[in-house]
């Protein structure tokens, strides 16, 4: 009994072993740009919405 324990025992430790802890990557960047333009920001682009209220 004892030898099948031991052997147990390593095998789980050495199952452990292979398992390595990854810490979490901080990234110091924003995940939204955000931009202060306000309306328009000069591009192509017209909500159905507004384009019927002429303000495009």
């Amino acid at each position: 009994m004892r030898p099948m324990f031991l052997l147990l025992s390593v095998a789980v430790l050495l199952g452990l072993a292979g398992c390595s802890y990854d810490p979490a990557r901080v990234s110091t960047e924003p995940l939204v740009i955000l931009d202060d333009d306000g309306h328009g920001g000069g591009g192509d682009f017209c909500p159905p919405g507004q384009a019927k209220k002429g303000n495009c």
